[in-house]
């Protein structure tokens, strides 16, 4: 579908939002109207949610920071009361309850993993550590069982911000986290050391056993989970179907915001290079924008930010000119990105990209595809909500 046509059929939600790099389009029909996207509360009342997941049933797994996870029905009327057997979680700053992912094999073991901060204790008080664990859910979903962590970052860090904290699961069995360099301007060279997980993102077996092919599980003095290093703050991760590879949304400071596509051992740069500059001065960071040894990210934004969140690529059957497309939640840029990419899968090209639902005003902190082939949107804050976007004849 040539691009002007596509644009023609989001306009009905993303009309105002077309800026800088977004396609342009002169002209819209009743026709193609009726068939573009409508927005309606799929859930309410979630506070300070983080992660969705659906379960293979269509029931969806939402996780609110504050230590809570709930499960929403499928058609989104009824919202159950806290999950039994989450763990304490550290709930404070940007930490607590973070990501909630579904097994591949779900149907067979009910297992899920979760993402969280656990507060210090004794001499590690007023710390915390990120945190990955596994556990079994229940068949009435009421309770977790069988509850076992898998990875805990060390040493505990003070600092509660830039945690990353996202989930994702290859096909082959290896459970991926994103680990952020934790904001402390003094510690930010710790995102280029492998004695760290900081800045980092990490690869372990489903059942929490170090893989031996990681990259530096055999090199003296380094974390051996540790898969790719340089990063700042990546909110979002996915494994691509196609390629088996690690894709990552992650925040710059102030600009600098990246998509990367990870790959094995490789460096990001952070702080070395960097679009992004310094809060409020907009100083320069580290040497600029290139490095050799340091891979350059797919995408980036800013200054100014859009803050992504989480990201998805689209295969549903309710906007088929959408198969294939990147989907990237932003907070900061209270809107949706869409990125049309072409080319080998493991090395795209950018065709073009632009913000969508910004007339929500919301924060969006998570990204889905329901069963029904829908995008699915978390947003941020104290009352937040799950989002249905749906061709608008499916949607009623």
């Amino acid at each position: 579908m040539k691009h002007s046509t596509l644009l023609r059929q989001v306009l009905v939600v993303a009309c105002g939002l077309a800026g800088a790099g977004a396609w342009a389009s002169s002209a819209d029909s009743a026709a193609e109207a009726l068939d573009g996207p409508s927005l309606s509360t799929f859930a309410a009342n979630l506070e300070r949610p983080w992660g969705m997941e659906f379960l293979p049933d269509g029931r969806l797994l939402v996780t609110e920071r504050p230590g809570r996870l709930r499960v929403i029905s499928a058609d989104g009327l009824a919202m159950s009361d806290a999950v039994h057997g989450v763990p304490e979680v550290d709930f404070r700053d940007l930490g607590g309850l973070l990501d909630v992912r579904v097994d591949p094999h779900f149907a067979h073991n009910r297992l899920i993993y979760l993402s969280f901060t656990k507060a210090g204790r004794g001499l590690m008080a007023g710390r915390n550590s990120l945190t990955v664990a596994r556990a079994r859910l229940s068949e009435d979903v009421t309770r977790l069982e069988k509850f076992k962590v898998l990875f805990r970052q060390t040493p505990y860090v003070a600092n509660g911000e830039n945690l990353g904290g996202r989930l994702a699961i290859s096909a082959d069995g290896h459970l991926f986290l994103t680990v952020g360099d934790r904001y402390a301007p003094q510690d930010r060279m710790r995102a280029q050391s492998l004695a760290f997980y900081q800045g980092k993102t990490v690869r372990i077996r489903t059942d929490g056993v170090v893989p031996a092919d990681n990259p530096f599980a055999h090199r003296p003095g380094a974390r051996p989970e540790i898969w790719s290093l340089g990063h700042r703050n990546p909110q979002g991760a996915l494994v691509d179907p196609r390629t088996g590879l690690l894709w990552t949304a992650e925040h710059g400071p102030q600009g600098g915001d990246e998509i990367n596509i990870i790959h094995k051992g490789h460096n990001y740069g952070w702080p070395v290079v960097t679009y992004g500059c310094e809060y409020v001065t907009c100083a320069p960071i580290g040497e600029g924008t290139a490095h050799a040894g340091m891979d350059a990210p797919l995408v980036h934004w800013g200054p100014p930010s859009i803050a992504p969140s989480n990201l998805i690529f689209y295969s549903g059957r309710q906007f088929p000119q959408w198969n294939g497309n990147l989907f990237v939640g932003a907070m900061t840029g209270k809107a949706v990105w869409r990125i049309e990419l072409g080319g080998d899968a493991r090395a795209p090209q950018v065709l073009g990209r632009e913000p969508l639902f910004g007339e929500l005003g919301e924060r969006i902190r998570d990204i889905r595809q329901g069963p029904d082939g829908g995008l699915y949107l978390l947003t941020d804050g104290e009352n937040a909500r799950v989002v249905r976007v749906a061709r608008q004849e499916a949607a009623h």
